[in-house]
């Protein structure tokens, strides 16, 4: 089945691999030929192997202009608005993940390059999806470059209102495994 392995107690994993090669590739090493990890291991971590883990469920993003931000980030990303405050919005999309944005004014710096969470790599719906990112990202300039991984991902760079580096994709991880790690993380 596409998009899905057995595990060693014969029950479906789902999301965890793509097509034949990857499944092919999880059953490599395993003495008894088996897909997943030995043991009952999710990933050599000790756990379950049916645990998922927790999922990103929220990105808090502090902005200079809020209602710049806002606009931006809901014709970009199609969320909608769920709570308006004085100082911060939060954004739900219709997958329910949240993106808070807080104003903090003028002299708010984020130093590329520091400690901490550098950009958030979002992923389109479709190819078509990506497009209208890339569509609106260059009418308002805020396009910096478009180009194809060698893994057959389309990658969409741009900046928000503020400067801060945002990627999109398309295939997301679900739809194409990600097997390198993307040369574009060491360049910021």
């Amino acid at each position: 089945m596409p998009g899905r392995a057995i595990d060693g107690r014969g029950r479906v994993e789902k999301g965890l691999c793509m097509g034949a090669d990857a499944a092919g590739a999880d059953r490599a090493g395993r003495p008894d030929g088996q897909a997943g990890q030995p043991d009952g291991q999710a990933g050599g971590h000790g756990g379950p192997a049916d645990a998922r883990g927790p999922k990103m469920a929220s990105v808090v993003v502090f902005v200079r202009d809020l209602d710049r931000a806002v606009d931006f980030y809901q014709d970009l990303l199609l969320m909608r608005v769920a709570v308006r405050a004085t100082s911060a919005t939060l954004l739900v999309g219709a997958d329910d993940t949240q993106l808070y944005l807080r104003v903090m004014g003028s002299g708010g710096e984020h130093p590329l390059g520091a400690i901490g969470v550098q950009y958030v790599i979002w992923t389109a719906d479709s190819a078509e999806d990506l497009q209208r990112c890339e569509r609106l990202l260059k009418e308002r300039d805020a396009h910096v470059a478009s180009r194809e991984s060698g893994e057959g991902v389309t990658v969409v760079e741009g900046r928000d209102p503020d400067g801060l580096p945002l990627v999109i994709t398309h295939p997301g991880p679900h739809g194409a495994a990600r097997q390198e790690i993307m040369a574009r993380i060491y360049a910021w």
